[in-house]
């Protein structure tokens, strides 16, 4: 199963249907606050590398393009795995059914009561 996809528009904060100035301005505003030489917490950078994939991926039409659509398709596997599974777990849990022994024997059991009066 392929690893799936980092969420490029949770990493810059910016809605799937965000234009590409309200990308570029989250993109500036991120790489300010998190940059190593601003940021002496971040000194391996894997924010930065986060957020430049993310900005590379969502700025360039093309890219962004196939990226939605692997994530569509991503989550749409998803939602068809979930409904598999909840059938699966609904046809194992089912209740089981009477065999047709049981039954006659339930019936004549019944009759037998019936017969003796009880209720």
């Amino acid at each position: 199963m392929p690893l799936s996809l980092p969420d490029y528009y949770a990493v810059l904060g910016v809605p799937t249907t965000a234009e590409l100035e309200h990308i570029r301005s989250a993109y500036r505003r991120l790489v300010r606050l998190y940059h190593p030489d601003v940021n002496r917490q971040e000194r391996d950078g894997s924010s930065i590398k986060r957020i430049n994939e993310a900005y590379a991926v969502l700025s360039d039409p093309m890219r962004r393009a196939s990226y939605d659509i692997q994530l569509l398709e991503e989550r749409k596997r998803a939602i068809i795995i979930g409904l598999i599974v909840q059938q699966r777990e609904r046809i194992l849990h089912r209740p089981k059914r009477m065999t047709w022994a049981e039954g006659a024997q339930g019936f004549v059991r019944e009759l037998k009561r019936g017969i003796r009066g009880e209720s």
